[in-house]
């Protein structure tokens, strides 16, 4: 569809884009990145005719730019710059109509059904019917976004330029006009070339995405290729770490604040001064959010954490809206459900067993409840009939250190060989198998780790990080177990 080859360009002196090649295939959603200074809106107002390049090609279906007619131009490519200005007091129809001008023989003396129904159909698209009849002046700087992007449509263009879409709009809008760019190059073949600001909306929308830096292309390639932590890093000059979508696979990039980077560099560590039981009640609070991962009844997931909750509640407990009911007796108690990692346990928690281990360049503390009533043999788990009941044994771990994404997954299974080992050397049985438990069905684990002092990579069985979690909660399991077992011999 469109085809830049080695193209030069940019206004008096010295060029702004150096050597620029890229192609953009129909129907695509082609953003393009870069630092402010880079090239982005040169290269835009050149693809639209407005700037003259020095030197390279410009191809737009087949043909060299140059060749085209203005008008002609105006059938293919519609564009949408950053700061849309309108000098007369137009209704906000009117304004959308002036997009039709491309398809008119005169100045709209030929004004006609099609173009009538193309007006009204991209305002209802892009949700400014309801004001039709409004002066444009007197509409706040977001709904005027939109009717310039409504007029740039109501030219049916094959191509449409956009220079930072979204400025502007609140976030409802910044979603739907994406979501309908999105709709519009896939369903109608609308080939889309947009400059974003916003990395992760660009991520998130975008097919291809061009990175520039100093005038030139860093790279062209897919949104995950391109939001690359070091590549983002350099390219703009700050601190920015690289995180996946929660719900669909796109990449996402946060900032890091310099007071969040200093913070980190300050040693605390969590251990036992952290730690309270109440009657029926474990508590632990930080003094500052962890990085956690859980299974949690709040808290589920990832997140950041400063307070972690270990309840008893009777064998009898209803499951049926537990998670309503553990957030509102987390608020009861004082503490905020959005901050707190909850769990519950059928094992009076007086049972539990804790341990802190102190290392060279890290330390961690483990908190095991632990009872077996209903041990289950994971690998004959099909033969038991599935009830939520709540659960027994419940793993906290406390890292002070630095866990990458991949230590915090290798801790939950260090953790879990560990156990799985303290219930086969305790021989607690399936009672429904007879066979040797694996652990029990409601178990659940919490890693939390305070981000700050040693980078630990791993927490594999034989790393330093993973032996000490294996020890911890292979000895807290067993002593949670025989503390347990000797409640109910009593």
């Amino acid at each position: 569809m469109l085809s830049v080859q080695q193209v030069t360009g940019g206004y008096a002196g010295a060029p702004v884009v150096k050597n620029i090649s890229f192609e953009v295939k129909k129907g695509e959603l082609f953003g393009i990145l870069g630092p402010n200074g880079s090239g982005k809106t040169t290269i835009l107002k050149m693809l639209s005719g407005i700037l003259p390049h020095k030197s390279g090609d410009i191809v737009i279906k087949g043909k060299t730019l140059s060749k085209y007619t203005p008008k002609e131009l105006a059938k293919i490519i519609a564009v949408l710059p950053q700061h849309s200005s309108q000098a007369f007091s137009y209704t906000v129809k009117e304004t959308v109509s002036l997009g039709r001008y491309a398809h008119q023989k005169g100045w709209f003396q030929s004004w006609s059904n099609k173009d009538e129904e193309a007006v009204n159909r991209v305002m209802e698209q892009t949700g400014i019917s309801q004001f039709q009849d409004d002066d444009i002046q007197q509409l706040s700087g977001g709904e005027r976004q939109r009717v310039f992007l409504a007029q740039a449509l109501a030219q049916e263009p094959e191509i449409l330029l956009l220079d930072e879409p979204t400025n502007h709009l609140d976030l409802s809008y910044q979603k739907e006009l994406l979501d309908l760019l999105s709709v519009w190059s896939k369903d109608c073949g609308l080939t889309v070339i947009s400059i974003f600001h916003d990395l992760n909306l660009a991520g998130l929308y975008c097919d291809r995405l061009l990175l520039l830096e100093n005038g030139e292309v860093n790279i062209d390639h897919v949104p995950n290729e391109v939001l690359k932590e070091g590549r983002i890093r350099e390219v703009y000059r700050t601190k920015i770490e690289k995180l996946p979508h929660p719900r669909v696979p796109a990449p996402q990039m946060v900032l890091v604040p310099e007071r969040a980077q200093a913070k980190s560099r300050q040693l605390k560590r969590i251990d036992q001064d952290s730690f309270e039981i109440r009657e029926g009640l474990i508590i632990l609070r930080s003094p500052f959010p962890l990085k956690t991962m859980s299974s949690g009844v709040t808290g589920s997931g990832t997140g950041w954490n400063r307070i972690f909750l270990n309840r008893h509640v009777s064998k009898n407990y209803d499951c049926s809206d537990h998670r309503a009911e553990m957030a509102e007796f987390v608020q009861e108690i004082g503490f905020e459900p959005g901050e707190t990692v909850g769990m519950m346990t059928a094992v009076y928690v007086e049972d539990h067993s804790s341990k802190f281990f102190e290392e060279e360049t890290f330390s961690v503390y483990v908190v095991v409840t632990a009872g077996v009533g209903n041990a289950v043999d994971a690998s004959k788990s099909e033969e038991h009939s599935y009830h939520l009941t709540p659960g027994t044994i419940n793993t906290w771990i406390f890292v002070n250190g630095n866990l990458t994404e991949e230590a915090f997954i290798q801790c939950i299974m260090t953790a879990t060989e560990a156990k799985t080992r303290a219930l086969y050397d305790q021989k607690v049985k399936d009672t429904v198998t007879g066979t040797i438990a694996t652990g029990t069905s409601t178990d659940s684990i919490l890693i939390a780790a305070t981000q700050k002092g040693e980078n630990l990579e791993y927490a594999g069985t034989i790393t330093p990080l993973g032996k000490v979690i294996g020890k911890g909660v292979y000895e807290c399991t067993v002593e949670a177990i025989k503390n347990s077992q000797r409640r109910i011999k009593k």
